[in-house]
């Protein structure tokens, strides 16, 4: 496994790109750490495949370096880099037992027959194929496939990362759950350096140690699924993670007090004195109904089981609050904002809020 290092990569697929929005992919400087469980987590065109891509060498970066383990692989073709590259449809051999298709990329390395019949069967009791190590691939079903697929990155002991471009989109819901579970069983057990691209927030955090969020071309944030749930640094991150996602309001800030409207919200610190206009970011889970507070309007409730999602008008601005299945609501409802989940925004990023 490798350490990765991306120094000031960007990318873009003009030939010569003049400005900023003419990259898909903006400066990105990080390093991740030998053997982390990363997720790279954003919408359709925000950059992550191309990332990805870049780092398994199937595209060239228009600038910057890319580093394992301190040597330096940007020039290095796909083959010479040691990744293996699970894609988002199943690429195997259908011609192939389900052994042979495991076996493939060993015996073309000239590891000997011995040691791949190990590795082979001990892959395929990890990944639960062990009955079907006979079958031919043409006739399994879409997830057996894609466990193969999983199966060819994992059987290789020389990789420096395994690399997943959104590798469960074919799999019913169940088996998502299922191979999401042995894959971070495997992390655990093994210490693959892993990079898993996503769409999907659950996949996203229920994979990862770590989430890098990434939005029009950059990166946002990167951080456990704590620190995106309770601290987002840009609120894209408030709004993508979560459901439903952080309430975002325009305010002008004064000191320890915030003007939403008509409405005064004494904040948990006082903002930079060059903070004036800005938006403040409280997930529902912080919103409080109750007798007492700022008077509001209830526009819908949702009830999912568990829980009431309910949407209000506050100030003419869309609130959104979670509350237990059982909660009562007042008939003229008030709400308040726990402190401990208000953030402040500034041109969309998080602003520090010194202690009171």
């Amino acid at each position: 496994m490798a350490r990765i290092d991306l120094e000031h990569i960007r990318h873009s697929y003009l030939r010569r790109p003049m400005s900023d929005v003419d990259y898909a992919l903006k400066e990105v400087h990080h390093h991740w750490e030998d053997g982390g469980a990363y997720a790279l987590l954003g919408p359709s065109g925000c950059g992550k495949t191309t990332l990805l891509n870049i780092i398994s060498g199937l595209l060239h970066p228009s600038e910057g370096r890319i580093l394992f383990d301190g040597k330096d692989v940007t020039d290095l073709e796909t083959r010479d880099r040691n990744i293996a590259q699970v894609f988002q449809f199943p690429v195997i051999y259908d011609t192939m037992t389900v052994y042979d298709n495991l076996a493939f990329p060993l015996r073309n390395r000239g590891v000997a027959e011995e040691r791949v019949d190990r590795k082979v069967r001990e892959t395929l009791e990890m990944i639960d194929l062990a009955d079907w190590s006979d079958r031919k691939a043409r006739g399994l079903t879409a997830d057996q496939k894609q466990k193969i697929s999983l199966g060819r990155g994992l059987v290789r002991s020389d990789v420096n990362a395994i690399l997943f471009d959104e590798p469960l989109t074919v799999i019913d819901p169940h088996m998502k759950w299922v191979l999401r579970s042995q894959l971070k069983q495997l992390h655990r057990r093994f210490g693959y350096t892993m990079v898993y691209v996503t769409h999907d927030q659950t996949e996203a955090l229920t994979f990862a140690d770590t989430v890098v969020v990434m939005y029009e071309g950059e990166i946002v944030q990167i951080g456990t699924p704590a620190d995106l749930f309770e601290r987002p640094r840009h609120t894209f991150v408030g709004y993508f993670i979560g459901s439903p996602g952080m309430n975002v309001m325009p305010i002008e800030v004064e000191g320890l007090n915030a003007q939403l409207g008509k409405q005064t919200i004494v904040l948990p610190g006082a903002a930079a004195s060059t903070v004036r206009t800005a938006e403040l970011g409280i997930r529902p889970e912080f919103v409080r109904i109750g007798e007492t507070g700022m008077p509001t309007k209830i526009t819908k409730v949702e009830d999912i089981g568990r829980q009431k999602i309910v949407h209000l008008s506050l100030e003419g601005h869309d609130l959104a609050a979670v509350l237990p299945e059982s909660a009562e609501i007042p008939a003229e409802p008030h709400v308040t904002f726990d402190p401990a989940g208000i953030n402040v925004y500034a041109e969309s990023w998080r602003v520090e809020l010194e202690d009171r």
